[in-house]
C-alpha cells in the first residue's frame, strides 16, 4: 500500500496566499474572466474544424496517397493541439464558467482516443497534487522501461534511454487507445489514488468512447478510403505517432528537465513544503516567449502557473506568469524555465542520459538552496 502524503507547512507559508490574492486582482481589475476568451474560442473552432475537415477530406473527396497520408498527418497533428489546448482545459472545468460546456468538451476528449474519466484522475487528481514523488506521481511511470527519477533503480537499459525516449513517445497514444485506458479502469488504484469501483457512468463512457473513436478513424476509413489496406495501416500509425510524440514532448518538458526537483516523503509521510512551494520546486515552463509554442501547446509551456491555477483557462497564463514569477523571486523561491523549446527539448535529454548512468546527485531534498 502506498504511502500517505501530506504537505505539513501550508500555514506557515505566505507565498502561495499572497500570488493568489494578486492574481485574483489581475482579473478584478481588469475586468477579465479566468474562463476562454475570444483567442480561446478561435483556437476551438480552428481545433476542431481542422480535425475533422482532414477526416471528411480523407473519407469523401478521394484525395490521392500523398493527399491521404497529409490527411493523416493533419489528424494526428489536431488531435493533439485538441487534448493540449481543449480538452485539458475543459477536464480541470477552465474552459468554460458552464459546467455544461465543459462537460460537452470532456467527451471530446473521448473522441480522439482517451478516456477523460480515467485522464482526470491521473492528472488532476494524482499528478497535480503529487508532482514528481515517485510511487505517486504516474507521469514519471509513462514509459515502463525509462528512469525518469532518481529513486528509481537504475538498469543496464537505462545507459541508451537518452536515445530512445524521443522516439518511444510516438507511441503513446497508440498505447492509450488500445491498452491504457482499460488496464487503468482494471486497477484497484491509480498512482496512490484508490479506484475499488468506477461508476456505472464511466464504464459506459469507456466503451461508447472507444466505439466511435473507432468508427471515426478505423472503420470508416476502411469503408471509404480507396487504398490498399497497408497505406491505411500506415496512414493511421502516422497520426498516432505525431499525436503521440507531441503530447508526450509537451508533458515531460515541463516535469524531466534539469533543475527540478523530485522530493521523497519522511518516514511519516510528510513533504515539508507547502503543496505551492512543491509545485515550483517540481515544474518548469519552458518557450514562454515563443507565441508559436503557447498557442500549439496550450498554454502547457506555461506549466508553473498551470499547476498553481488549474481553474483558469490557459490563454491567460503569459499575463500571471509576470506576477507569478516577481512573487516567487519575492520570497525567495525557485521560477524554472528554459527559454526555447529546443533547449528545453535538450535539457530533458540531458537529464535522461544522467538519470540513466548516475544514481545520486540529484535534486531531491525537501530544503535544497533555492535558486531565483
Amino acid at each position: 500500500m502506498s504511502q500517505k502524503i501530506r504537505f505539513v507547512n501550508a500555514s506557515r507559508s505566505e507565498f502561495f496566499p499572497v500570488l493568489k490574492h494578486r492574481v485574483d486582482n489581475y482579473f478584478k481589475e481588469n475586468n477579465i474572466s479566468r474562463n476562454a476568451n475570444g483567442l480561446m474560442i478561435f483556437k476551438i473552432i480552428l481545433y476542431v474544424t481542422s480535425l475533422f475537415g482532414a477526416l471528411a477530406v480523407l473519407l469523401f473527396a478521394n484525395p490521392p496517397i500523398w493527399g491521404q497520408y497529409l490527411c493523416w498527418a493533419v489528424m494526428g497533428m489536431f488531435a493533439a493541439f485538441s487534448g493540449l489546448g481543449v480538452c485539458h482545459d475543459a477536464i480541470h472545468g477552465s474552459l468554460f464558467k458552464s459546467r455544461r460546456w465543459n462537460k460537452v468538451f470532456s467527451f471530446y476528449f473521448n473522441i480522439i482516443g482517451a478516456n477523460d474519466y480515467i485522464w482526470e484522475i491521473m492528472h488532476n487528481k494524482v499528478h497535480h497534487t503529487y508532482t514528481n514523488i515517485d510511487g505517486h506521481d504516474e507521469d514519471l511511470e509513462s514509459v515502463p522501461f525509462l528512469r525518469m527519477s532518481p529513486h528509481k533503480k537504475l538498469k543496464p537499459i537505462h545507459r541508451i534511454q537518452h536515445w530512445l525516449a524521443i522516439p518511444v513517445y510516438g507511441l503513446a497514444t497508440l498505447s492509450w487507445v488500445f491498452i491504457k485506458d482499460y488496464v487503468k479502469f482494471s486497477q484497484k488504484k491509480i498512482g496512490s489514488w484508490p479506484t475499488p469501483k468506477h461508476p456505472r457512468e464511466a464504464w459506459i463512457k469507456l466503451f461508447a468512447g472507444k466505439a466511435l473513436y473507432y468508427l471515426l478513424f478505423i472503420v470508416l476509413p476502411v469503408i471509404f478510403v480507396s487504398a490498399p489496406w497497408y497505406h491505411l495501416v500506415l496512414g493511421f500509425l502516422l497520426m498516432h505517432y505525431l499525436e503521440g510524440i507531441t503530447l508526450a514532448i509537451v508533458f515531460m518538458l515541463a516535469h524531466v528537465v534539469e533543475d527540478v526537483h523530485y522530493p521523497q516523503p519522511n518516514e511519516k509521510g510528510q513533504i515539508t513544503r507547502s503543496w505551492a512551494e512543491h509545485q515550483l520546486f517540481t515544474t518548469a515552463n519552458f518557450a514562454a516567449d515563443n507565441h508559436f509554442v503557447s498557442f500549439f501547446a496550450g498554454g502547457l509551456n506555461y506549466q508553473v502557473e498551470h499547476h498553481l491555477f488549474p481553474n483558469v483557462c490557459h490563454v491567460h497564463f503569459p499575463a500571471i506568469a509576470k506576477i507569478t514569477e516577481e512573487t516567487a523571486k519575492e520570497y525567495g523561491l525557485p521560477y524554472y524555465s528554459n527559454r526555447t523549446f529546443l533547449g528545453a527539448i535538450r535539457s530533458h535529454v540531458r537529464l535522461l542520459k544522467r538519470l540513466g548512468r548516475e544514481e545520486s546527485g540529484f535534486p531531491t531534498g525537501e530544503h535544497p538552496q533555492a535558486a531565483a
